[in-house]
């Protein structure tokens, strides 16, 4: 089994969509192992998107990131982060709703920045995000 995380971001939560969005992976067989209510810092958010510090749209997908609640979990399942990745569609919303209309982004999303979900997208991310979102005892085995 793999664990894998998922940010439902304030474009989202703003929605209303967070109850689709969760049921959407329970529904696909995931696991529910934690979840978080909360507002990113900035210092928080920064440190959490570090690998895109070097990028143009880096302070842009600071700023929208802590601009309202948002509702961290981590599954788990087989295959748990390529089949995440794949049920959250493409980054752009609006390309999303061409190539996978029934996926997450297209659903629920505006745009390329405002795409409703982050999902960690290796192991290697996978191994960072968790515990900076969640400690141990905050996990449920």
């Amino acid at each position: 089994m793999e664990r894998t995380l998922i940010i439902i971001k304030p474009d989202a939560f703003q929605k209303g969509a967070t109850g689709k969005i969760i049921d959407r992976f329970l529904s696909e067989g995931f696991k529910l192992r934690a979840m978080k209510l909360f507002r990113f810092t900035k210092e928080q958010a920064q440190q959490f998107y570090i690998v895109h510090k070097e990028r143009p749209f880096y302070a842009e997908l600071v700023e929208f990131m802590t601009s309202g609640p948002v509702v961290a979990c981590i599954l788990e399942g087989e295959d748990a982060i390529r089949r995440v990745r794949e049920i959250i569609g493409p980054t752009d919303s609006e390309e999303a709703r061409k190539v996978a209309p029934n996926s997450i982004r297209a659903l629920f999303g505006t745009d390329k920045g405002k795409n409703a979900i982050h999902a960690s997208d290796s192991k290697e991310s996978a191994d960072y995000e968790i515990p900076f979102i969640f400690s141990r005892l905050e996990v449920f085995e």
